[in-house]
């Protein structure tokens, strides 16, 4: 296959319809389809969110799905799913597609690393592989994502400053390769700052990133140990140097405190897994907070999970028959409260959006942190 880009033309229009001090609500236009800001997306990470199927992204109201390039060139292969047409059509997914590139599941597998790329070991049998920018680019143009992301190198935390130094001179260095070789017109290219917990080092990661002018940047490597007062400033110290007219996500990001904090400092999308790590273990977001749905205190409780949520789950079942499934062995009551946490966090960025529209994005905030902060 051959994709012939237009140097300096952006495959990603973006527009900000509100602004609420620092938080904005947006558009953003891909070649593929419109999505809406702030959003949450969904991991789907071998192709699919666990217990959930593409009617469910349907019906929950999902924009945009994400897909792992680590696992997915591992198996089925991106060829294979180059053959079906795509992530999305694969997976029978009408909405759109992003894949990461891989880089923060390859760097926590012990990977030896040099400026060419990196190398690693299969988790599924221990095959080496190497890795490079060009060739994280390749893989994902073949998996056929609407959003693809820069291999980048993501330090874990806290780690010292010549480590963080090198992380942000290779990412610099393997987003200008990345940008060098990627082709295809329909599929938007994001670059990715780092820079730990440093302001000076996010700032200056954030410039070099921007030069280089990117479809939209994902703010990467936090989250990754570092507390909530020690990642703020440094997210604010990045978002200060990324542009107005490009969509910012901040990436493996989704406990609701960060989220409206981060949304705050006006960050336009997010992705974690917790949404369903958490729902498969029987824990549920609330708005009252994390509610164990397997204490015995539920046995007999007929109320939904949520009785400020609207979700299917909240709608038909009770608290009562969710804990019987958990104690029973039942994996429907692990769908269920997965169905449950990704609704009432997309809904909650839908009430961010709307509180953004009508000026009182604030008093949500103030609310969201009182329960979650």
């Amino acid at each position: 296959m051959a994709w012939i880009a237009s140097p300096g033309v952006h495959r990603v229009q973006f527009e900000t319809v509100a602004t609420d001090g620092s938080a904005r609500a947006g558009e953003a236009t891909t070649a593929n389809g419109t999505y809406s800001t702030p959003l949450f997306m969904p991991v789907g990470t071998r192709g699919a969110i666990k217990y959930l199927s593409a009617a469910d992204y349907d019906a929950l109201g999902a924009q945009i799905v994400l897909g792992n390039t680590y696992h997915l060139m591992l198996r089925p292969g991106a060829e294979t799913i180059a053959r079906f047409g795509g992530l999305a059509s694969f997976a029978g997914w009408d909405g759109l597609t992003l894949t990461d590139s891989g880089g923060f599941q390859v760097f926590s597998l012990d990977p030896k690393v040099d400026d060419g790329g990196v190398t690693f070991k299969s988790t599924y049998d221990g095959t080496t592989y190497r890795f490079t920018p060009e060739q994280a680019i390749e893989t994902q143009q073949l998996l056929g994502a609407d959003i693809q992301m820069v291999l980048d190198v993501c330090p874990p935390l806290p780690s010292p400053p010549d480590v963080i130094r090198r992380a942000v001179d290779r990412t610099a260095l393997w987003a200008e390769r990345a940008q060098a070789h990627h082709s295809r017109t329909d599929q938007a290219l994001f670059g990715i700052v780092q820079g730990g917990t440093s302001e000076s080092m996010r700032a200056e990661s954030a410039q070099r990133t921007v030069a280089l002018g990117f479809d939209g940047y994902g703010i990467g490597g936090l989250s990754v140990g570092e507390t909530r007062e020690e990642m703020l400033p440094a997210l604010a110290a990045a978002i200060a140097h990324l542009p107005a007219d490009r969509p910012r996500y901040l990436m493996g990001v989704g406990d609701p405190a960060s989220l409206v904090e981060a949304v705050g400092l006006g960050v336009d999308q997010f992705d974690c897994v917790m949404q369903t790590r958490l729902g498969r273990h029987g824990t549920a977001l609330t708005a009252r907070g994390r509610v164990n749905v397997k204490r015995n205190e539920f046995a007999l409780t007929d109320d939904p999970i949520d009785p400020a949520c609207a979700c299917s789950v909240c709608a038909r079942h009770s608290l009562g028959y969710i804990r019987h499934l958990f104690k029973v062995g039942e994996p429907t009551a692990s769908r269920l409260v997965s169905l449950h946490n990704v609704a009432w966090t997309i809904d909650l960025m839908a009430r961010m959006r709307v509180a953004i529209l009508d000026g009182r994005f604030d008093a949500l905030r103030a609310d969201v942190l009182s329960v979650w902060g």
